[in-house]
């Protein structure tokens, strides 16, 4: 039987590495400080949107579709992920602003036509 990795310590939630591993057939054993890949330390719910993510070939409306959640949503996920990997997630001024004109439409704090005006400008 095998169980998936964990990568994190259930005591102090510290990132774990592998010290040994072991050939189910024919019981070779290797001993050693082996890194998990930075995927190991993922959440289950970033690697599922990881997954749609990448199913999609990296579409946001495909993704949208799939997951049925905003484009705001999307980003955001995104955005998360890339933080997780290490990463600093980039956003140009235009784009940050857009996100969040739509991120107030999807919050009902201005209507539809006010977003359209927002971002047309």
């Amino acid at each position: 039987m095998s169980f998936k990795i964990i990568s994190k310590c259930p005591v102090c939630n510290s990132k774990l590495i592998a010290t040994r591993l072991k050939c189910k057939k024919c019981e070779t054993v290797i001993e050693n400080d082996f890194e998990l890949s930075k995927f190991s330390y993922l959440s289950i719910e970033q690697l599922n949107f990881i997954e749609v993510f990448i199913k999609c070939r990296g579409n946001i409306k495909d993704v949208e579709k799939e997951l049925g959640i905003s484009y705001p949503t999307v980003r955001s996920k995104l955005d998360d992920v890339i933080s997780a990997l290490g990463y600093i997630p980039s956003k140009s001024k235009d784009e940050t602003s857009n996100l969040d004109i739509l991120t107030k439409l999807e919050n009902g704090e201005i209507t539809a036509d006010d977003a359209i005006n927002l971002l047309k400008k």
